[in-house]
């Protein structure tokens, strides 16, 4: 009996010291591959929030010493600057849009094309093609498209014998126009993440749905979305985020016009704040931009969080 016992607290000495050993080995590779991102991580994302920071509290144009503090009074030239409301407005829009056109787009897409083929695989690149396109080129592409003497659109409206309006030069038809491109550009991106969902459910369950008599909507419906649900937060966040920071594609497409109606509040930042020299302005509307995307993490986290819960 005593042997048994001594065997077992040997074994239990072993199994330590492998797993004390095992923790020492993937330690090496921890101690060589973290300090360089935690670097870069720092030098490249924390110092200049931290400069952002600074800068929102002083009255600076990026020449000389950091000396004329002014406190909370960028905060409020922020708050209260005529054009702010419209760049907070559209950013809102073009969530609500991604949101409510562009994933539903995406996802009806990709319960369409989630089948194995070589036309589907073809119709996928076409797809996701737009994502690959660099935002500025895409921008540009699309100016020409609704270029109202030489573009694309009036040579379509004089094709149906009608004319069509200048829309990046009218403040109504300019946010639809930017929310086409937005459309376009970024749908791809979440259908790949639909199909990516969509192919790793098991064939046996759909399959096994069919046998019972189950209609297709009805497996889309209570079988494949559900299923698919961590991909869907994955892209909802992507979505969120993307939107409140969205600039490349509104600076060579309208630069903020006509008469600023189209700025979103990175694209008022830039403007405002780092073109006019005004960078206690522009650090102001970086911090309060930060804080917003805080917020919205945080929150969808929590309201993950409850949905998991029950």
């Amino acid at each position: 009996m005593a042997s048994i016992t001594t065997a077992v607290a040997a074994g239990r000495g072993v199994a330590v010291r492998r797993r004390r050993y095992m923790d020492r080995k993937s330690l090496v590779p921890l101690l060589i591959f973290l300090p360089p991102s935690l670097i870069l991580f720092t030098v490249f994302v924390v110092l200049p929030m931290v400069d952002a920071g600074t800068f929102s509290f002083f009255q600076w144009n990026g020449y000389g010493p950091i000396t004329n503090f002014v406190g909370f009074e960028n905060y409020a030239d922020v708050i209260n600057h005529r054009n702010f409301g419209t760049a907070v407005r559209n950013s809102l829009i073009v969530v609500a849009v991604s949101l409510l056109i562009q994933l539903p787009l995406a996802m009806w897409c990709a319960i369409a094309l989630s089948e194995r083929s070589v036309s589907i695989n073809i119709l996928r690149t076409i797809f996701f093609l737009p994502f690959m396109l660099a935002e500025v080129a895409a921008g540009l592409i699309w100016k020409f498209v609704y270029d109202g003497n030489y573009g694309l659109l009036p040579i379509i409206g004089d094709a149906l014998g009608t004319k069509m309006p200048f829309v990046l030069a009218d403040k109504f038809w300019v946010i639809p126009a930017i929310m086409l491109v937005i459309t376009w550009k970024y749908f791809g991106f979440h259908m790949m993440i639909f199909i990516a969902g969509l192919q790793s459910i098991p064939n046996e369950v759909v399959e096994a749905a069919r046998l019972d008599g189950v209609k297709k909507w009805q497996i889309v419906r209570h079988i494949k979305i559900p299923m698919i649900r961590s991909a869907i937060v994955v892209s909802v966040f992507f979505a969120i985020t993307g939107a409140l920071q969205l600039f490349d594609i509104i600076i060579p497409l309208t630069n903020g016009g006509p008469s600023h109606s189209s700025h979103t509040i990175v694209t008022f930042l830039y403007q405002f704040g780092i073109l006019r020299m005004k960078l206690g302005f522009g650090g102001a509307v970086s911090v309060l931009l930060f804080i917003a995307c805080v917020i919205v993490a945080l929150a969808y986290r929590r309201i993950l969080f409850r949905v998991e819960q029950n």
